[in-house]
């Protein structure tokens, strides 16, 4: 039995500290370039790994990442940990309440985007040459594993896109992630299966149907009841007056490690186990999205560029590049993606230009891709070849997003959305020091100026959007919003909370400006012009100070103009 000597753990550290800093120094420089930070952390594994210094510094190479099991294991348990906590992470950014409400919209988007790329990717896959095929695998099996890996689409990738698109809170936001929400799912219950089926030993009806029926039933029983044992642990930790965040982050990585044990005993991969997990703590009433969102930085501050960098570590890419298997994979995985996406957009009747959007918001693979397709490199169910392809699609599908997503925003006509935000729609002061007492206090100020609609129709479908997902944008900015049948054209009113209301927003602070915009159920393109003018004119925190500051609603229509006029210095 080999036992880590203090060499050991000398090296280990230098790989860590190497890996690390040079991940996330290259990662800020890429985040700056409006490029995905995966690219950085898989381009420094190449660079350091058997791609290029392996060929031109063999021996350095070697000296800083030495062959030995003990050594390599070390690396590879931080890395496992880095993943396991990525997809509990996930997990948590998985709003299954919010996904189930747009179940209607959002299952149909959701079907098409699972159904046809798998059909897309699985007919051709029967028909690729053995070489391809890893060791264990079947024609069938690689098939069924490629097919599956090109339904996932890179959920965080596209929310940091959409935020920064200004577009997160707005009704096609909140319908694009509610739909790759149930695609995550569905995709990765179909992945477990999948697996689970093709690395069972002996492949037979009666292990079908254990792996199928454990793999489900861990699901419901998790999803269903999880969230209420969870509230109920949370809140005990809590009246015993734990810490927290402490007391939360603590119950959450336990919650993974038990789902993690759970679908492992099952036979399929403790990574689907901690996914699972994480949608469960995430659904709980008592965990604020500040903890998340500290959760979510450790993650992928510390985790996650080790555990990338250390997968391009291992491979040669130079040596493993094939142009037409890149080609093959990248096309039938984008293609079939949007096309997914675009017929799901055009069934539930979304406009042309909003298909278009939805589709391109569909075609990222990013980091879930990467994972999907190491678990089946690590079954010997593809090859390093087929695994080297899959990540060239997954970051360039990334890269390739946000500008196409952009570009189709910026061929909407543009519209003065202070047009719609005159002197008598400014309520300076809120009395209600609840969310809720809030948008009633508000919506019952619109009686007057909205003609042909009651205010209790207006609070209501307001408040129905609100429970469906928060709409508190950073920097005590909220952006309530409802698109209301009937409606003669769009109006946005402004309100102040002095003190401040929790809005369950994920910087932690609270909202002392609350935007309600009102829009007309056939103008879509309004509440996304009025939702990207409000981002982009509060922006700037000297703005916002000045509006909470403010003295009368001449003022502060003077300074809130100033900032939404384009060209302004805080609108750049």
């Amino acid at each position: 039995m080999e036992h880590i000597s203090e060499h050991n753990i000398l090296m280990f550290l230098i790989q860590l500290a190497v890996l690390l800093g040079l991940a996330r120094g290259l990662g800020e420089l890429f985040r700056r370039m409006d490029q995905p930070t995966i690219t950085a952390e898989i381009l420094v594994g190449v660079l350091l790994g058997a791609t290029i210094l392996g060929r031109i510094a063999p021996n350095f190479q070697e000296v800083l990442f030495p062959p030995e099991a003990v050594q390599k294991n070390m690396l590879d348990t931080f890395a496992w940990i880095g993943i396991l906590f990525f997809m509990l992470d996930a997990g948590l950014d998985t709003n299954l309440a919010t996904a189930w409400r747009q179940r209607g919209p959002a299952t149909v988007l959701s079907l098409t985007d699972l159904i046809i790329p798998m059909a897309i990717a699985f007919i051709p896959c029967l028909f690729m040459p053995r070489e391809y095929l890893g060791e264990e695998g079947t024609i069938i099996g690689f098939a069924l594993f490629v097919g599956a890996i090109m339904t996932i689409s890179a959920l965080p990738v596209t929310a940091k896109i959409i935020q920064e698109l200004q577009v997160y809170r707005t009704d096609i936001g909140l319908l694009i992630m509610s739909a790759l929400t149930i695609n995550d799912v569905a995709g990765w219950v179909v992945f477990a299966l999948i697996l689970g089926f093709f690395t069972e030993a002996v492949f037979t009806l009666g292990t079908i149907a254990f792996v199928l029926l454990a793999t489900l039933s861990f699901a419901i029983v998790f999803l269903a009841l999880g969230p209420r044992v969870f509230n109920k642990t949370l809140g005990w930790l809590r009246s015993c007056h734990v810490p927290e965040p402490a007391a939360s982050l603590t119950l959450v990585c336990l919650a993974g490690f038990v789902g993690g044990a759970i679908t492992t005993w099952i036979g399929i991969h403790a990574l689907f186990g901690f996914f699972i997990a994480g949608i469960m703590a995430g659904e709980s009433d008592l965990l604020p999205e500040r903890t998340k969102r500290v959760f979510s930085e450790m993650v992928h501050a510390v985790l996650v560029p080790v555990f990338f960098a250390s997968i391009a570590l291992r491979l040669d890419f130079i040596g493993r590049f094939d142009l037409l298997l890149v080609l093959f994979i990248f096309f039938i995985g984008v293609f079939g993606r949007y096309i997914g996406a675009y017929l799901g957009g055009r069934f539930i009747r979304q406009r042309h230009a909003h298909s278009k959007f939805i589709a391109l918001a569909h075609i990222p693979g990013g980091q879930m891709q990467i994972v999907i397709g190491m678990l089946a490199l690590e079954y010997e169910v593809i090859t390093e070849t087929v695994f080297v392809a899959i990540v060239f699609g997954a970051v360039v599908s990334s890269m390739i997003a946000g500008p196409g997503m952009s570009k189709i925003l910026r061929q909407v006509k543009k519209r003065d959305w202070m047009l719609y935000l005159p002197l008598n729609h400014f309520i300076p002061y809120v009395e209600s020091n609840d969310k809720e007492g809030a948008l009633e206090e508000i919506c019952q100020k619109t009686a007057g100026a909205i003609k042909g609609i009651s205010a209790e129709e207006i609070t209501r479908a307001v408040l129905d959007r609100e429970r469906q997902m928060t709409t508190a944008l950073d920097g005590g900015v909220a952006f309530p919003h409802a698109r209301l049948e009937g409606l003669e054209g769009p109006a946005v009113f402004l309100a102040r909370s002095p003190e401040g209301l929790d809005w369950d927003s994920s910087d932690g602070l609270p909202v002392q400006l609350i935007f309600l915009a009102l829009t007309p159920e056939n103008d879509p393109d309004a509440q996304i012009q009025i939702a990207r003018g409000i981002s982009e004119a509060t922006t700037d925190e000297a703005v916002r100070k000045e509006l909470i500051r403010s003295e009368t609603p001449s003022k502060m229509l003077e300074k809130l103009r100033a900032a939404a006029t384009p060209g302004n210095p805080n609108n750049a």
